[in-house]
């Protein structure tokens, strides 16, 4: 290592539009490849990168990205449910027991989820031919649109009882933990507040997107909650998801759809997706995580697939 490669001489002939420039390529290139374009030799490269610290995990935009604590006491979700009365809904007696025991099902009690199971398990008749029959009741003619009180079917069929119950475990969990982190799930979080108060005065278009330069360029200003590497990316990512996630559980109303929050925070996830196409990975060990994260969240369709391998492989 020659004299010009310490870090003294580095301070000495490194101006701050170079320094700037080095960072802002590292973003989105290796670190060979700044140091080809810059003309900078690659260990004077690597110490102002090292020395920024703009590439270490942002501990203060993951404490900020990060769901309340979990306090137990505030749910009482998990307490013990009675039973949903029984009723004659199809007038065929097997058909409107499998009804009710999908009702107990659904109500996520543990206890009557396991009683329900092993009642199922004494109907004689095939649970798909029940299934069948049900079918062909709710499908005349006369019924549509008169259906007492039929409880949603969700994505499981009349006669599917353990993935239903399954499902249902997860939805009660989910109910407890959001009554346990936020109260009411359903209102706007500090973090989607934020979102609104950076993006303030943009109007999204008809389909209710936000200019994505442009919110780009504010939400860059904020460097104290931007993420310096992709493992933050996918911290942050997971908050949302998180949050989406608890919502699912706890509907504004019977059948509502989700809330997914105000478009300022549907903005700034998707900020936050296109930096997973820009941020280069700092190792093989972080590329692996972002490939997995996109693979499950189905992100490497189309363009911005691409650009995301290309950026995980460049």
């Amino acid at each position: 290592m020659t004299t010009n490669d310490s870090p003294e001489r580095t301070k000495q002939r490194v101006s701050e539009q170079q320094r700037q420039q080095v960072l802002e390529l590292r973003r989105r290139m290796s670190l060979r490849e700044v140091a080809t374009a810059t003309g900078l030799p690659l260990g004077t490269v690597k110490t102002l990168v090292s020395r920024s610290g703009a590439f270490r995990d942002n501990l203060e935009h993951r404490a900020f990205f990060t769901l309340p604590p979990f306090r137990p006491s505030a749910s009482t979700d998990l307490s013990t449910r009675a039973a949903p009365p029984q009723r004659t809904i199809t007038g065929d007696k097997e058909v409107d027991a499998l009804l009710w025991l999908r009702e107990c099902i659904e109500t996520g009690d543990e206890a009557l989820i396991g009683l329900a199971l092993e009642a199922s398990k004494r109907i004689a008749t095939p649970h798909k031919e029940l299934d069948q029959r049900f079918r062909e009741w709710e499908w005349k003619p006369y019924r549509l649109g008169l259906k007492p009180g039929i409880p949603p079917f969700r994505f499981h069929g009349l006669h599917e009882l353990e993935g239903l119950a399954r499902d249902s475990l997860a939805l009660a969990k989910d109910r407890a933990e959001a009554a346990g982190r936020f109260g009411n799930v359903n209102a706007d979080t500090d973090q989607e507040h934020w979102c609104c108060v950076v993006l303030a005065g943009m109007e999204p278009d008809g389909m209710g997107f936000h200019d994505k330069a442009e919110v780009a360029e504010r939400f860059k200003a904020h460097l104290e909650r931007l993420p310096h590497t992709l493992a933050d990316c996918l911290h942050e990512l997971d908050y949302w998801n998180d949050l989406w996630r608890l919502r699912r559980a706890c509907p504004e109303s019977p059948g509502a759809y989700t809330y997914e929050g105000p478009n300022e925070a549907s903005a700034r996830r998707f900020f936050v997706e296109g930096l997973l196409a820009e941020i280069r990975p700092r190792n093989r060990d972080e590329a692996k995580a972002v490939l997995r994260h996109a693979t499950a969240h189905q992100r490497l369709e189309g363009a911005t697939g691409d650009a995301i391998l290309e950026n995980l492989i460049g």
